[in-house]
């Protein structure tokens, strides 16, 4: 897509239009792009320093990800992929673990649906509000192994803070499965 018809789908989501599940990662990109430079669409006139992370950032990204047009679908691997990018991006974080939260529910919620497994609407799963243990899968039964490299590898190739690892890993493996300390070594992740 060239970067005028990005921009356009950007200029879309302040009229809350992000029409598919292609367009939010596309528009996540752009959130990525504005993290790492502090420029762009998403600092919107403020100051915005490079490689950091904040409130607005992470506002970005819930409102992206609740586009009206999405509710009733689940996280793509392709968003998700996106705010592994933005996770990786963002040295500095003054969101108040905003961010986090979104990200590790976003992954389950991809991981979960991917496996097949029954999951709530956006609304419910990515609101700050609901714990991620109230609808996350509980047992590694059920979810697909492919799922579940595809995140090794994205924790192995990315930067992923050990809070939000744990969080991800428990939640898709499932804390009553095993131990928290014995996550690490089952996916390699170099801990």
């Amino acid at each position: 897509m060239s970067t005028a018809a990005v921009a356009e789908v950007f200029g879309a989501l302040e009229m809350s239009s992000i029409a598919d599940r292609r367009a939010a990662a596309q528009a996540l990109a752009i959130v990525r792009d504005g993290v790492i430079t502090g420029e762009g669409p998403t600092a919107g006139g403020r100051i915005h320093f490079s490689r950091a992370l904040d409130a607005d950032d992470a506002a970005w990204c819930a409102r992206i990800l609740g586009a009206s047009a999405l509710a009733s679908q689940p996280v793509s691997r392709d968003e998700a992929e996106a705010l592994f990018a933005i996770n990786e991006a963002a040295r500095e974080r003054s969101d108040d673990g905003r961010f986090d939260d979104l990200f590790a529910k976003a992954v389950v919620h991809h991981a979960a649906s991917a496996s097949g497994l029954p999951v709530p609407s956006r609304d419910v799963a990515l609101s700050p509000d609901v714990s991620i243990d109230s609808w996350a899968p509980t047992k590694a039964v059920g979810v697909n192994v492919e799922v579940l490299e595809w995140i090794a590898s994205q924790m192995r190739a990315k930067h992923v803070s050990n809070a939000t690892i744990m969080t991800l890993l428990a939640a898709v493996v499932g804390a009553a499965t095993l131990p928290l300390a014995q996550l690490p070594a089952v996916f390699d992740i170099g801990m």
